[in-house]
């Protein structure tokens, strides 16, 4: 590839990875606000709370596969287009969810219908982006793209739990939804000019792995990064939760220290994957996830709780692109969103479950539990991570 080439074509990733950025406030921003609103103003638990903030990744879960098919077989763009328009209506209807003459259970159904249509634009949109910057960057380069794209993400995080906050203490929860209608309709202009993903040319074929091939071959970098994502749904539904709970200051400052350590092992270490391993650098990821975790649950005031979340963050990090690299090496290129797909499925099932579970301890036994929670469920990805070290992966899904 000629240098060009090459600038045209870091150009075009990083714009697709701050229009990226931009859209994905609309899921970032509501985050720490769900919990507060159901348990504040619609007088619910925090078991109702979490499941509001978790409900999203089910239908993500149920949708993968087909947003990865779509990919593969439509090309990553259509499939980013088609999410962008799915976020906009899913925050839609959770605007309508704040209407005053609705009842309290009635406002909640809602808002829950709105957050289960968001999980099929999660699905279209990321899967989509994954599909069509990895076509573009090329296997070699693709855990420094995925390392990017997760950046990207998780800056809007950085940015819109204080987003949220302010805009729903400043205008209300309502505020909050128009914003998560307006963020995705710019970037669906900001994508418009780029060029559009090839799909491929037998995408319309047979010869496709079903649900239960695919899940064999990819499940076990799928279960490391599962047991990961228990901690950072643990602190997207909880830390500002648990700041509230306690007394302390400012708390979207814990979400938004989190995403800051996990954005800066991004920028400093976003090329280990690609140059050590996938599985070496998650087992030391790992560790230290478990324990941010475990400093959060035992932390005694505001700043020890700050410096759980960031060391969270910073461990949390690779672990994703880390395990994404060990099924994209393994895979056709020609299935590479379908396998993607499922495999991020695994994450999913963490973030649906967890706050729900979460929260129904953390009504018994106080908002911190869901932290020890996450750093049983970090420990746990490190004990599977060298296991797949001592053992080695299986199930390659590339043609013979």
């Amino acid at each position: 590839m000629t240098a060009p080439a090459t600038s045209r074509l870091g150009r075009d990733l990083w714009w697709l990875t701050l229009a990226l950025t931009l859209s994905y406030l609309a899921v970032a921003a509501p985050l720490p606000v769900i919990p507060l609103y159901v348990t504040g103003r619609l007088g619910l638990g925090s078991g109702a709370g979490g499941l509001a903030a978790g409900l999203p990744f089910i239908t993500t879960i149920a949708t993968r596969l087909y947003a990865g098919r779509f990919a593969d077989r439509w090309g990553g763009r259509r499939g980013m287009v088609r999410g962008l328009a799915v976020y906009i209506a899913a925050n839609l209807i959770g605007l309508a969810s704040t209407i005053p003459a609705l009842p309290h259970l009635t406002a909640y159904g809602v808002l829950l219908a709105g957050r289960l249509l968001l999980g099929l634009g999660e699905s279209l949109t990321l899967v989509g982006m994954l599909g069509w910057g990895i076509n573009v960057a090329g296997t070699a380069r693709a855990g420094r793209f995925i390392a990017l794209m997760g950046m990207g993400m998780y800056a809007a995080l950085a940015l819109g739990a204080p987003l949220g906050l302010g805009l729903d203490q400043r205008a209300g929860f309502a505020a909050v939804m128009l914003a998560g209608v307006l963020l995705p309709l710019a970037g669906l202009v900001m994508i418009r000019p780029l060029p559009p993903a090839v799909a491929h040319e037998d995408g319309r074929g047979g010869g496709r792995p079903g649900l239960w091939t695919m899940l064999r071959a990819i499940g076990r970098p799928g279960i490391v990064v599962g047991l990961q994502g228990v901690g950072i749904a643990a602190i997207g539904a909880f830390a500002a939760l648990d700041f509230v709970r306690h007394g302390w200051p400012r708390a979207w400052l814990g979400l938004t220290c989190f995403a800051a350590g996990f954005v800066l092992m991004r920028i400093v270490g976003g090329r280990l994957p690609d140059r050590l391993g996938g599985v070496p650098v998650a087992i030391v990821s790992l560790g230290f996830e478990a324990l941010g975790q475990l400093v959060l649950f035992l932390a005694p005031g505001p700043l020890a709780a700050l410096a759980g979340a960031m060391l969270t963050g910073l461990g949390c990090s690779l672990v994703y692109p880390c395990m994404a690299i060990v099924v994209v090496r393994r895979v056709d290129p020609r299935l590479r969103a379908t396998a993607m797909g499922s495999f991020s499925a695994f994450q999913d099932l963490a973030y649906a479950t967890t706050g729900p579970l979460a929260g129904l301890l953390a009504d018994r036994f106080g908002v911190p539990v869901a932290f020890l929670v996450g750093a049983v469920a970090a420990a746990s990805g490190f004990v599977a991570a060298v296991t797949m070290a001592r053992t080695g992966s299986s199930g390659d899904l590339r043609p013979a």
